[in-house]
């Protein structure tokens, strides 16, 4: 029995590198890409389905590729948009017991076995994240970009929460009861945008991109919304 645990233990290492080096090889030419997630709950003709597929297509007209976790929902309707594109369409797709069904627009795709894996996929190649409505699995990959930034892990990127009226009351609690203990700081907050219009989305990312592109010419990203405005490129 030792002895048998010891080789399941060996080969699942070796399983883990192997996901690690196949991820790193197919994903290792994807520039200026945007993580969109969300549920795969939501369906076809769902308000947030149609707002991720428009986001999706407006940011692959910027030239942006998309990455999503493959499946069905609102990583269908990302993928969606960017392949109606023309543009990079990636999916991360994850065996899972029910729910994860792989969808049919993506042109570079990938499996996974563990979610550590391909969270790390997401962090590696994104230069910021767009969260749709979604459950744990969506709040797991928001609060990882999270974490990462605040702890200087991950350079700051954007990080935009679409739809205000769902997320205003996890945004709430953060507030009212994670700042107010002071278990956060009040400007990591700034990390964190939220937005119902998909040209904003495009405006924040086009300004990361040119920060990053001109950075002695452009002021650090902050998260604020306020001053930013949808550029002439996002029509």
């Amino acid at each position: 029995m030792i002895e048998d645990l010891k080789g399941d233990e060996s080969w699942r290492m070796f399983r883990i590198i192997s996901e690690f080096t196949e991820g790193f090889e197919k994903l290792a030419n994807v520039r200026y890409a945007v993580s969109v997630f969300g549920s795969a709950r939501l369906r076809p003709g769902s308000q947030f389905y149609n707002a991720a597929q428009t986001i999706a297509e407006l940011l692959a007209k910027n030239g942006y590729s998309i990455i999503t976790g493959g499946g069905p929902g609102i990583m269908e309707a990302a993928n969606k948009g960017a392949f109606l594109k023309d543009s990079p369409s990636i999916g991360l797709n994850i065996e899972l017991p029910h729910e994860q069904r792989p969808n049919p627009y993506q042109n570079l795709d990938l499996e996974f076995r563990y979610f550590f894996v391909r969270k790390v996929m997401f962090i590696k190649y994104s230069m910021g994240y767009v969260c749709l409505p979604g459950g744990f699995g969506t709040l797991d990959e928001l609060f990882e970009a999270l974490t990462l930034m605040q702890t200087h892990k991950t350079p700051p990127m954007p990080l935009i929460l679409f739809g205000s009226e769902y997320w205003s009351g996890l945004m709430a609690w953060i507030k009212d009861t994670m700042l107010s203990n002071k278990l956060i700081e009040a400007d990591e907050l700034e990390l964190i945008s939220i937005t119902d219009d998909p040209l904003e989305v495009v405006a924040i990312m086009n300004r990361h991109r040119d920060r990053n592109q001109h950075p002695d010419s452009n002021p650090p990203y902050t998260g604020k919304l306020g001053s930013l405005r949808p550029p002439d490129s996002v029509a």
